[in-house]
């Protein structure tokens, strides 16, 4: 189920990076941020945003499937549990 909901949230992350991007900069993201006909601005700010939009979505979603486990079994999934 977390990895599941992980690609989703993903998908959909990415999805709104490019429609933020395309209404902010009026241009489509890099198609390919590692081509050298890709200038080093635009593809650093690509890969930071990108990066870390989909990294905080896909926590998001991890933390959601986790709390629904914790509901569900009355515990977190064995290497979630709190360290303490």
């Amino acid at each position: 189920m977390g990895m599941s909901s992980a690609i989703l949230t993903g998908i959909a992350a990415k999805k709104i990076m490019t429609a933020a991007w395309t209404k902010g900069t009026g241009n489509a993201p890099p198609a390919n941020p590692e081509s050298p006909d890709t200038s080093w601005g635009e593809a650093l700010v690509w890969a930071l945003a990108s990066g870390a939009l989909v990294g905080v979505a896909r926590m998001l979603a991890a933390r959601k499937a986790a709390d629904f486990y914790r509901r569900s079994a009355g515990h977190l999934p064995r290497g979630l549990q709190d360290v303490g």
